[in-house]
């Protein structure tokens, strides 16, 4: 799926060269583990940087990197780089459990040099740790398996809250819904993927997260252009 959006988004800048649009694009990487959000293009593994809301950009996560890229090579050069950081390893389960949420965010920014018309969007690409039972993990992969679950089910939380058009809406019950609050509830566009297994040792799982997707499905955002 990503490496799709990213030659979908060089295959249109290319077309729009025509009509004399220039584009920058930068791409950020980070994981949230453990409740601590990680630069997985710095391979210093003890940082914890903040998510901090600006007004007028909304939410920023301060000292994360943010790499300039030309073509999808570039792109699948630092993608390498955070997919080795990320933080992997073998459950009862997976022989490569993801451990954390990563989140890829790819901004552009554009500007007619007819008209000097500006315009900038982005767009999170985001890749979650799947749901576990805690009764098949021990030791370290238990700690990982509470804090997946924990913001797994915050992140039910919103979206039940959204569908419900609740006033206040809990986008800081943890780090990856506080970190995905324009996406999940904002002024965009969202599209959720849900995989699920296929081996009946599973079925609790697939079937709550099933569940859970029929409800995601109903929740409805007014999409306006920012001006």
């Amino acid at each position: 799926m990503i490496p799709r959006t990213i030659n979908l988004i060089f295959d249109t800048i290319k077309d729009l060269k025509s009509c004399k649009w220039q584009y920058d694009v930068t791409a950020s990487f980070l994981e949230i583990y453990n409740e601590n959000v990680r630069d997985l293009l710095d391979s210093d593994s003890n940082q914890n940087l903040e998510i901090m809301y600006n007004e007028g950009r909304g939410i920023q996560v301060p000292n994360l990197k943010d790499e300039e890229i030309f073509s999808f090579a570039d792109f699948k050069k630092y993608m390498k780089k955070a997919q080795k950081n990320r933080a992997v390893a073998a459950t009862d389960v997976n022989q490569h459990s993801s451990r954390s949420h990563a989140v890829t965010k790819i901004t552009i920014k554009g500007r007619n040099e007819e008209t000097n018309a500006t315009w900038t969007g982005s767009v999170n690409l985001v890749d979650l740790a799947g749901s576990e039972s805690a009764k098949v993990n021990q030791g370290a992969r238990l700690t990982e398996t509470k804090n997946i679950n924990k913001s797994l089910s915050a992140l039910q939380t919103v979206m039940m809250s959204l569908h419900n058009q609740d006033k206040h809406v809990p986008y800081r019950n943890s780090k990856l819904t506080y970190l995905l609050q324009s996406s999940l509830g904002g002024n965009s566009k969202t599209l959720m993927i849900v995989n699920i297994s296929p081996f009946q040792e599973t079925c609790l799982e697939s079937i709550n997260s099933l569940r859970f997707a029929s409800k995601v499905k109903e929740v409805k955002t007014k999409i306006k252009r920012n001006k």
